[in-house]
């Protein structure tokens, strides 16, 4: 096996595009107006390159979440950029706009402040889809439907109704034409991922006949997620509604790090019958989050695929490993 077989990939769909990330690059591969595909490589500046110790279990799967929050709104920003250039008919070859896009990252004060400001405003959005909003609705059921004092009972409540609003969320998403456009190229990220993990040559005809389901998707690390938020969060028994948020805001990491570790070892010992059982609620709401891509979509995700595989390669070999 070549060195280049062992880097560990993934990515995430963007607007008419894939990103593809490794451990020391991610690459956005978008389709122009014009049928073209560009694409755009940079390098990862991980937390746990200079801290080491961030590399432990549990501590690596916050670090994943917080850098696939900021690489991920980037790319979709950056993808978001690029569309909306060629849908107002602008002259904007590939050369300008990479330049645009290296000075972003050249620590533009007005561009860095609207990415912090973005996040916060993602993560804010967050917390009360998914944490604020089912803590309401379970006090009210409590209160004025049920009337219960169990805090077994108020934790379990509370789970279901957040994992009822994050299914109706991804479905009413799902019925807006360009979240079906990115759900395609999603499931073409799968195809791409899937082929070079068969170890097979990255070509659309070999990609185009893998499964739009991976268990190591983002939507499968979510499900993960709400069904451990539920155990987690029964430990504890706060009196209030806001000891109760405290409770679950300051717990995400710690969910968010024993889920990371739960997705990595079900795709390692996939194999085995109850793993796959375990696996099926994040396979299945995949049908959902991922479409059957194109050929040309498909040839998208695996430029971005193949940009970031060769940039490691290259990095190996000026490494002279």
């Amino acid at each position: 096996m070549s060195e280049k077989e062992k880097i560990s990939v993934g990515g995430q769909a963007v607007i008419e595009g894939v990103m593809m990330r490794s451990p020391h690059f991610y690459a956005v591969a978008l389709r122009r107006s014009n049928g073209e595909i560009m694409v755009d490589k940079k390098p990862i500046k991980s937390l746990s390159q200079k801290w080491p110790f961030l590399k432990l279990p549990l501590l690596r799967g916050i670090v994943v979440l917080i850098e696939s929050l900021v690489i991920g709104i980037k790319t979709l920003t950056y993808s978001a950029d690029v569309f909306a250039g060629d849908t107002e008919g602008e002259e904007r070859n590939e050369a300008t706009l990479k330049e645009n896009s290296t000075k972003k990252d050249k620590k533009n004060t007005l561009s860095s402040f609207i990415l912090v400001l973005t996040v916060l405003f993602s993560f804010s959005f967050g917390i009360f889809i998914f944490i604020v909003l089912p803590l309401m609705i379970t006090q009210y059921l409590k209160m004025n439907v049920f009337e219960f004092e169990s805090k077994v009972a108020f934790n379990l409540i509370d789970g279901i109704v957040r994992i009822s609003v994050f299914l109706i969320y991804v479905v009413v998403i799902s019925f807006l034409k360009d979240i079906r456009r990115v759900f395609q190229y999603h499931g073409a990220e799968h195809k791409a991922v899937y082929t070079y993990e068969a170890k097979e040559d990255l070509a659309v005809e070999n990609a185009r006949k893998f499964s739009t389901l991976h268990p190591r998707c983002g939507t499968a690390f979510l499900v993960i997620v709400m069904v451990m938020s539920i155990f987690l969060f029964s430990l504890f028994t706060p009196a209030s509604l806001l000891e109760k948020f405290l409770i679950r805001l300051i717990l995400i990491p710690f969910v968010a790090g024993i889920s990371y570790e739960i997705i990595k070892f079900s795709f390692k010992a996939r194999s085995n019958p109850l793993i796959r059982i375990f696996m099926f609620p994040g396979l299945f709401l995949q049908k959902i989050t991922t479409s059957t891509p194109d050929d040309g979509q498909i040839e998208v995700a695996l430029a971005a695929l193949n940009e970031v595989l060769n940039a490691e390669q290259e990095q190996l070999e000026r490494e002279g490993l």
